[in-house]
């Protein structure tokens, strides 16, 4: 959204890596190398870094990220938010208190999800707090959860 604003009109991201300076070593050198600075200041990860193109957004961004995420800190989500605030663009801030990495399958945040797609993708309103109901015990969602539960603990 914000390297093509033309193109994309609606994202959303949910506990974005927005910075490979900012997360695990191993993670961004697998892809970009060892960190250089070159003699101009600048880095051979500044590419990547998305709060370095925050500017340019101009459709409907919601970023997500869980308070408690051990994984992708949430000051990597801050840093794109900081640079956003700067360039006085607007966007949606959703942080979920004392979750970790993995709160993609909890039912508020799949109503979130497609609640702003609905809104901004197909100008509809969404049902107001529309309740999605757990899965029944057994059924192949209540699996995934449970798979999902013993993966993150």
């Amino acid at each position: 959204m914000f390297r093509y604003p033309d193109f994309f009109k609606v994202g959303i991201s949910e506990s974005g890596n927005h910075d490979n300076r900012e997360y695990e070593d191993d993670w961004g050198e697998r892809y970009q190398g060892l960190l250089e600075r070159k003699p101009d200041g600048k880095t051979n990860y500044d590419d990547q870094a998305n709060q370095n193109f925050a500017k340019n957004l101009k459709g409907h961004l919601l970023l997500v990220h869980g308070t408690m995420d051990d994984n992708v800190p949430p000051y990597n989500t801050l840093l794109v938010v900081n640079e956003l605030v700067k360039a006085n663009k607007d966007f949606d801030l959703l942080l979920l208190p004392n979750r970790h990495h993995g709160y993609a399958a909890e039912p508020y945040m799949i109503r979130r999800r497609w609640d702003y797609f609905v809104r901004y993708l197909m100008g509809a309103e969404p049902p107001h707090e529309f309740e999605l109901k757990p899965a029944p015990p057994g059924s192949a969602g209540e699996d995934r959860k449970k798979r999902l539960k013993n993966k993150t603990e």
